[in-house]
């Protein structure tokens, strides 16, 4: 029993944390969401982890970024989330891709070997495509939905796309999965109405806007996938 993972070990047990320590998870995202999961999964015992994010550190993530730090910001999140994991995990196996997951970089970006996929991107074409090579390759996923302009992290969890509600972004995956062929998929989701929010940025290409954000909800957020894929690998699910 190694002393790091011992106290999560009591829990699952010895044949659970075996699994996790040959595991191998991707994490498509690590901004609000995905730093957390990362983190998480890292802690838990997970044996590799796949960390994929084209982004460097900004100030404007140090309120709700794992890895965002007053010393971070212009590095790259891969890389730090990399380091950060290393620090926690000295015996796992972290490769940081700094790279933007989507369709047209899919053959040199989707995560080969993997056991479990955690879904932490925001724009949807990229989110569909990961999710239906996912799907097609037997690789299981477990994606999140909006966190932004919430406020109530009691509102989280974890269920079926097919039975969300009230939330645009899950309506419009919901659409694009359904021409696919793809009618259901884990998803961490939230049933609180969006805040208004006032803009006091620019918001980047090919967004409307910038949505407010408060570290508990991405970070509950973050935390609830990593529970799901934990559970799921240490009882062998992520095998059937």
């Amino acid at each position: 029993m190694k002393e790091r993972t011992k106290r999560i070990e009591m829990l699952l047990g010895s044949d659970a944390m075996e699994r996790l320590s040959r595991a191998r998870v991707a994490v498509v995202g690590l901004g609000g969401v995905g730093s957390w999961c990362a983190e998480a999964l890292a802690r838990s015992g997970v044996g590799a982890l796949v960390l994929i994010d084209s982004d460097a550190v900004a100030e404007s993530n140090v309120n709700r970024q794992l890895g965002a730090l007053a010393s971070t910001v212009g590095l790259g999140k891969a890389e730090v989330l990399a380091a950060r994991c290393r620090d926690i995990a000295p015996d796992a196996e972290i490769a940081p891709v700094h790279a933007l997951y989507s369709a047209e970089t899919r053959g040199g970006v989707f995560p080969a070997d993997c056991d479990y996929i955690a879904d932490c991107i925001d724009l949807v074409s990229c989110k569909v495509d990961l999710i239906s090579t996912a799907k097609a390759r037997g690789v299981p996923i477990v994606s999140a939905l909006g966190t932004g302009n919430k406020l109530d992290a009691q509102r989280l969890r974890i269920t079926d796309l097919a039975e969300t509600s009230g939330c645009p972004f899950a309506r419009v995956l919901r659409r694009e999965l359904r021409r696919l062929g793809i009618e259901h998929l884990d998803v961490v989701f939230s049933d609180e109405p969006a805040h208004e929010c006032a803009q006091v940025e620019a918001p980047p290409p090919g967004r409307r806007s910038v949505p407010g954000s408060a570290v508990w909800v991405p970070a509950t957020a973050g935390l609830l996938m990593a529970q799901k894929i934990v559970l799921d690998i240490s009882e062998g699910k992520h095998e059937d």
